[in-house]
């Protein structure tokens, strides 16, 4: 039996090592846009202002690829669907640097953003196949590594391969117009570039990997096991799908809105010189992501319903604290950092939680997954139309507040449906396995964590 255990936990470690550099690869791919955007408005002989739709294909595709991800994962084999959208994100990112059309620009982000929708939903599915309710630590593991991943690519964009030398003067020539911007660019001007080839041969490699995982015959213990245990689906499982839809976009829509709209407030409205705004904007993504590292310890001990609780908890206390006194310097920093560290394990908490209780197919995920990526579409998009239109008042932070409000509302109806309807039906063996080393086989004390 010892070595039936070895050799059963030996697969979850093997595929975890294929799921981490996904999951960086897939945060270096979403934020070498950010450093580069300069660098691909003058790849196209176009302003910055004339390509910034190309964000919006993206995200368009992204959405249209998390849906086309949730029907292809039930009918195709996890680790062939993912290697394939790899490899199509890999001639992506690779051909961007050639690409001198804004249409075609365009269209490839929307090829990107499609193939990068599978990955997400597919990538967060194989992981609650794998693991099951014990994907908790894994799944805070995944989500730092896209962390790690989005924090790399300004590195490789503008400290690996150099800042293009003179801004102004290549900035006067794309106005000067198309055919002096031909005659002038070149990749020396354009060394950042090199990094969408960089990190689409990086992502060339781990399709390899996956391609490697299939052609073995390695499956996600999710496909073994629902033979044999045939796991039932929640009694309210279409409620608690739907209510979590909503709390992911509540959610991340505010993480994205905070995120993108702090360095301004600070500046404008708080008036702060810009590099204490920007060291304020640093604070913030930087407890999120050490916090998101500190949650894979934290998981193993803690449910992830507790770890729920507690961040909205501090959600809402740091976000009151922000609209009662948006002015002070010090509550600024203290707030911004809180929030930071509460943001981080929702969204990897959440659908571990969920897996708890119902299971989490590819359809079901890819309506969780479009429900955050609807977030971060409107969000910001409605707080900087509200900024335009009202001065004098800290919106950032009250929009800020009433998510956490939302959220803390949305998650005890979730539980409430959850403990009603039932978690669903496992092997024995299996339940007490994973009670004994994730939850508490009490109600009582189990609401007290949950």
């Amino acid at each position: 039996t010892r070595l039936t255990v070895k050799l059963f936990l030996a697969i979850p470690k093997q595929q975890l090592q294929e799921k981490v550099p996904l999951s960086v690869l897939q945060g270096m791919c979403i934020a070498v846009i950010g450093p580069t955007f300069e660098d691909l408005a003058l790849n196209v002989h176009k302003n910055i202002s004339n390509i910034s739709y190309i964000i919006a294909g993206r995200s368009a595709g992204y959405i249209g690829g998390s849906l086309l991800g949730g029907t292809l994962l039930d009918c195709l084999n996890p680790y062939l669907l993912l290697g394939l959208s790899m490899l199509l994100t890999a001639v992506g990112m690779c051909a961007i640097p050639l690409c001198r059309n804004v249409l075609l620009l365009m269209g490839l982000m929307s090829c990107i953003g499609i193939s990068m929708g599978i990955l997400d939903t597919g990538g967060n599915v194989l992981a609650l196949n794998t693991w099951g309710e014990q994907a908790g630590p894994h799944m805070q593991a995944l989500h730092f590594s896209f962390a790690a991943g989005a924090f790399a690519a300004p590195i490789i964009a503008q400290l690996l391969f150099g800042v293009r030398g003179n801004h102004s003067s290549v900035a006067e020539s794309v106005t000067a117009g198309a055919g002096a911007v031909h005659d002038v660019q070149t990749w020396s001007h354009l060394s950042p570039m090199w990094a969408y080839v960089v990190i689409g041969l990086f992502v060339f490699l781990s399709a390899l990997s996956f391609f490697a995982l299939y052609c073995c015959g390695i499956r996600s213990r999710g496909r073994a096991h629902s033979v044999l245990e045939q796991p039932q689906v929640a009694k309210h499982h279409r409620a608690i799908v739907a209510l979590l839809f909503f709390f992911f976009f509540a959610y991340v829509g505010a993480e994205v809105a905070y995120g993108s709209f702090i360095f301004t407030f600070s500046k404008d409205f708080v008036h702060l010189e810009e590099a204490e705004a920007g060291g304020i904007n640093t604070l913030f993504w930087g407890s999120f992501a050490a916090c998101r590292g500190l949650a894979i310890l934290l998981a193993t001990c803690v449910s992830p319903g507790a770890l729920i609780t507690v961040s909205l908890l501090c959600c809402c206390i740091s976000c009151l604290l922000l609209c009662l006194f948006p002015l002070q310097r010090a509550v600024l920093w203290a707030g911004s950092a809180l929030y930071g560290v509460s943001m981080a394990v929702v969204f990897p908490s959440g659908l571990s939680w969920v897996e708890q209780y119902t299971p989490v197919t590819g359809r079901t995920a890819a309506v969780l997954v479009v429900g955050a990526a609807l977030g971060e579409m409107v969000l910001p998009v409605l707080l900087g139309f509200l900024m335009g239109r009202v001065s004098g008042e800290p919106l950032l932070m009250y929009q800020a507040l009433a998510c956490a409000i939302l959220c803390s509302i949305l998650f005890p109806a979730m539980y409430w449906l959850a403990v009603v309807s039932g978690a669903r039906t496992q092997g024995d063996g299996e339940r007490e396995f994973r009670q004994a080393l994730l939850l508490p086989e009490n109600y009582t004390t189990f609401y007290l964590f949950a």
